[in-house]
């Protein structure tokens, strides 16, 4: 049975098309103005490729820091526009100052502005053509969901939610429902459905018993055609990057293949020694500002600078955290509390410190002495990790590891202050866990640093 089915492009296809050509589009358009316009600041001759790759190293480097490699936000022309200008601003401005790897700064200096202004309008463009061609409906993936006893409208929804190029055509269950946000067709019909609706990909949720004799062998005929069938927990972990814990039971170890990387000798030494160099100079640079903030304390917060603070590290060890203060003298007179956004317990100083991630900076020396790593799951307090693991499947995972400074979890997850937001956060670390690596440490350290620079800090 031939199946035709839409084009689509996949989620790590499109970052690689954003990558690729926005490299691509502005060489050429340095090139046919440097030829056609007498733009000569950046000249095509023998050393032009170390500027060129220096160029596109910058790119990408700067691009992913103010996420104009962020689907959702790639799909935003607002968001674009903002982004892409200060891509171009960071790039132009470490392109100068690199001369060893750039073109010799020109006599006339509005060379450097055509500069700029290349980039932007180039990206721009491109970066619409996007919006309007490949972020368009002729390009959406349409899925079909099929199972034995699930919840259509929340899987739909959530896939609708994390990535606005599906589209649900409609599902085959086993369990009656009275109604939906989604059609449903009967099991019989499946090929056709399929056929009718070019079908490019069969979501299957089933249940902790596996699926039925009767889907089973209608996915069969499907399979053996080479149509691609997947397990909705892959799919939600692909298109979120969160480990989906509510649909892991008693098969976590397939879903949890932890030792890869936490028996990676080289790994871990790689980890230490970047925990130990960043740390240093993280402490270095927190002497140089501890005298503004010290006066910033005195005058918004009118209390210690310092507090620790108990936290629960790698297999449940217990060490005290130490961190600038942030929030009112006798914060928990009350007992332990979550912090919440709008917490009036947070000084006007305290925000500025959360928001920056300055209160951190003291927990290097909690890195450097080895109680922390640089990357990881935030530590939590022992009432909390009590409490908490009570509830959450899976939540006391997070402690097969060291904590972290930053993490999966921070850059992407607002303030946790229910057990739904806690739920999410474990997705994150869970995800990290898994599938932490020297690439994906890189990916948290470039969005902590957006965090800061667009003071998203918590």
């Amino acid at each position: 049975m031939k199946i035709n089915r839409v084009t689509h492009f996949e989620i790590s296809e499109r970052k690689i098309l954003l990558r690729v050509f926005d490299v691509v589009f502005v060489s050429l358009a340095l090139y046919i103005i440097s030829e056609n316009l007498g733009f000569t600041y950046f000249s095509f001759k023998s050393s032009v490729w170390v500027w060129l790759i220096t160029l596109s190293c910058y790119i990408l480097l700067f691009g992913t820091v103010f996420e104009i490699y962020n689907l959702q936000k790639a799909e935003s022309k607002k968001a674009t526009v903002k982004n892409v200008v200060l891509t171009c601003l960071l790039v132009t401005l470490f392109f100068l100052l690199t001369p060893i790897l750039s073109p010799p700064l020109p006599e006339n200096r509005f060379q450097i502005l055509y500069f700029f202004g290349i980039m932007v309008s180039t990206l721009l463009i491109w970066r619409f053509l996007y919006i309007g061609l490949i972020t368009s409906p002729r390009f959406f993936k349409r899925v079909l969901i099929v199972g034995d006893d699930f919840d259509i409208d929340k899987i739909g929804n959530d896939l609708l939610k994390n990535d606005p190029n599906y589209e649900i055509k409609g599902y085959i269950s086993s369990t009656k429902r009275e109604s939906s946000d989604f059609d449903s067709y009967p099991l019989g019909e499946i090929q056709d459905v399929v056929e009718r609706y070019k079908i490019g990909e069969i979501v299957v949720s089933n249940s902790t018993e596996g699926l039925s004799s009767e889907l089973y062998q209608a996915l069969v005929p499907l399979l053996k055609t080479g149509f691609p069938i997947k397990a909705y927990a892959h799919v939600y972990e692909e298109i979120t990057s969160k480990v989906p814990v509510q649909y892991v039971n008693n098969d976590f170890y397939f879903y949890f293949p932890f030792s890869r990387s936490n028996q990676n000798r080289l790994y871990l030494l790689y980890q230490r020694i970047v925990d130990v160099i960043i740390s240093i100079i993280g402490l270095i640079f927190g002497i140089f500002i501890v005298f503004i903030i010290l006066i910033g304390n005195l005058i918004g917060n009118r209390g210690s600078l310092f507090y620790r603070q108990l936290r629960v590290g790698k297999s449940g060890k217990e060490f005290y955290i130490i961190k600038f203060r942030t929030m009112v003298k006798n914060a928990e007179s009350n007992g332990a509390q979550f912090a919440s956004k709008g917490d009036v317990r947070i000084t006007k100083f305290g925000k500025f410190l959360r928001r920056s991630r300055f209160d951190e900076i003291p927990q290097f020396f909690n890195v450097l002495k080895g109680d922390m790593s640089l990357i990881g799951p935030r530590p939590e307090r022992p009432e909390f990790v009590k409490t908490l693991s009570e509830k959450i499947p899976f939540y006391e995972v997070r402690q097969i590891i060291k904590p972290g400074l930053t993490g999966w979890a921070q850059v992407n997850s607002k303030y946790a202050n229910s057990n739904e937001d806690m739920i999410e956060k474990l997705q994150y670390d869970l995800y990290y866990i898994k599938h932490r690596s020297v690439f994906l440490d890189l990916r948290i350290l470039l969005k902590t640093i957006s965090t800061i620079i667009f003071f998203r800090g918590q």
